[in-house]
C-alpha cells in the first residue's frame, strides 16, 4: 500500500514532448544570496493546467515496481494523480491546499487527510505549495523568507539555512538560468533527510521544466527512491478532476 501512496503523493510527476536538454552553466564567480534567489525566482512558471504523462520506478530495501501515471494540475488549486500498470488503473489521488486523499485496488482501500502523514513519511514538513513547487523544478521553500550563506561548490551556487539547529536546508543552482539542480531538508535529531535532484531540464513553450526527477527519503529504518521520467506535457488545456471512492472499499488510518 505504502508504495502508491509514495508514487500518488510524492511524485510522478511530468514530462516534456521535447527533449531537447538545456545547457546548463557553471558557477565561477561567487554572487550573494538575494542575487542568487531573485536570479532562480526570475524563471517563475505561469500556467493554468498542466497535464502530464509520466514513467517512474520506485524502490525501497523490499521492493521495486515501474508504473505509468497521468497527472493533472490546476495551479495552486489541485493535483490529480493516476497510477496505472500494465494498463490498469492501480490507484488514483486527488491533492489540495487542505487535503490529501486516494484510493488503491490492490487492498480495496481509500486514505483521507492531512499532510502529517506524507510528512512523516518523507521526513520533511510538506504543505500543498512544497509538493507543488517539487514538481515543477522550484524551491520546496519561499526563499525570499530565509536567511541563507552563499557560496559555490562543484561549480554551483549553494545556499544553505541552517538558522534551526536541527534542520538544515540546501539548494545547488546552476548558473546560466539558476534553475535548482539539488535540494535537500535534514532533520538532524529524527535522523532523516529528503533529496530531489534534477538532473536535466528543456524549455517547453518557454516554460523550464525538469526532465526527469530523483527523489530520495533516507531515514534511519531505511531509503525510499522514487525516479521519475518525464513523457508528455500540455500546458492550458480544459482539464476535469474526476475522484469517487469505488463502492465497498474500506478507510484505513494511518499512524
Amino acid at each position: 500500500m505504502y508504495k502508491y501512496f509514495a508514487f500518488l503523493i510524492v511524485g510522478l510527476l511530468f514530462s516534456c514532448k521535447s527533449k531537447a536538454v538545456l545547457v546548463q552553466g557553471k558557477a565561477k564567480e561567487a554572487l550573494s544570496s538575494d542575487q542568487i534567489v531573485a536570479n532562480h525566482y526570475h524563471n517563475k512558471k505561469e500556467f493554468s493546467t498542466l497535464y502530464i504523462k509520466s514513467t517512474a520506478r520506485y524502490e525501497d530495501d523490499k521492493q521495486s515496481q515501474k508504473v505509468t501515471a497521468e497527472i493533472k494540475i490546476k495551479k495552486d488549486e489541485m493535483i490529480l494523480i493516476s497510477i496505472r500498470f500494465l494498463g490498469i488503473t492501480m490507484a488514483k489521488a486527488l491533492i489540495t491546499p487542505t487535503e490529501v486523499k486516494y484510493y488503491e485496488k490492490i487492498n480495496n482501500s481509500f486514505f483521507e487527510g492531512d499532510y502529517t502523514t506524507l510528512s512523516r513519511w518523507l521526513g520533511s514538513d510538506l504543505n500543498f505549495n512544497k509538493v507543488q513547487n517539487m514538481l515543477l523544478g522550484e524551491a520546496l521553500e519561499d526563499l525570499n523568507k530565509g536567511k541563507y550563506t552563499a557560496n559555490i561548490v562543484d561549480q554551483m551556487f549553494k545556499l544553505e539555512d541552517s538558522t534551526d539547529v536541527n534542520t538544515t536546508k540546501e539548494y545547488f543552482f546552476e548558473s546560466d538560468k539558476y534553475l535548482i539542480k539539488k535540494q535537500q531538508v535534514t532533520q538532524k535529531s529524527e535522523e532523516r533527510t529528503l533529496q530531489i535532484v534534477y538532473p536535466n531540464y528543456t524549455d517547453v513553450h518557454q516554460i523550464l521544466m525538469p526532465t526527469n526527477i530523483i527523489i530520495d527519503a533516507i531515514q534511519s529504518k531505511g531509503k525510499t527512491n522514487i525516479s521519475i521520467d518525464y513523457n508528455s506535457i500540455t500546458f492550458n488545456e480544459e482539464l476535469s478532476f474526476p475522484y469517487s471512492v469505488p463502492e465497498g472499499y474500506d478507510q484505513i488510518f494511518i499512524n
